[in-house]
């Protein structure tokens, strides 16, 4: 019997999680398998995989064909580092603890990749922040020096306004005053 390591579907329409499972390649996507060795979420930033790692190296090492998904989940959490340096020990290249030392570096290796990655995205996000606060100030400023701006003029049209208005007051009452000194004027002569 051929088995297969693979991804079983569950969850809802638009968002799928999976199982990891070793079936019988004739077997239905969803159907009977063997053992159930972990599971992948993708819904989740970063994507989260259990997975049982003993078991998924036992059906390696037996022979299980993995599908290219899974491959890359079993690549990612070790799997196959461990199924090549268990296969040094085999050959006598270097001994178990030797074997376990350099799985180990390589995780510490690949741990440290990751927070790297990690803060270089969070310094990325900070810097996004910042950028937005100085982009949203400088259009808060911008807003501001054109409503107070727009403020001056208003004064200025006002001031204007009252000006004109107090020009025409100050004619309307010269012209008040000329008919009223005109008459008065000539009612002295008259006399």
């Amino acid at each position: 019997m051929a088995t297969k390591i693979r991804l079983q579907r569950h969850g809802r329409k638009g968002y799928a999680y999976y199982h990891i499972v070793v079936a019988d390649s004739r077997a239905p996507r969803d159907g009977k398998y063997i053992e159930r060795i972990g599971s992948y979420n993708p819904n989740t930033n970063p994507a989260t995989v259990d997975l049982n790692f003993e078991r998924a190296l036992y059906w390696v090492e037996t022979g299980a064909q993995p599908t290219d998904t899974t491959r890359n989940l079993l690549s990612d959490k070790g799997v196959y580092m461990m199924k090549h340096l268990k296969g040094g020990v085999k050959k006598g290249a270097f001994s178990e603890d030797a074997a376990q030392q350099k799985f180990n570096a390589w995780m510490a290796e690949k741990d440290k990749k990751a927070q790297v990655v990690v803060a270089k995205k969070e310094e990325a996000k900070k810097d996004d922040v910042k950028k937005r606060l100085e982009a949203e100030k400088a259009v808060h400023a911008a807003k501001a020096e054109a409503l107070s701006k727009k403020r001056a003029e208003a004064a200025a049209a006002l001031e204007a306004a009252a000006k004109e208005a107090a020009a025409e007051a100050a004619e309307a009452i010269a012209e008040a005053e000329a008919p009223a000194n005109d008459a008065a004027a000539e009612a002295p002569a008259a006399e």
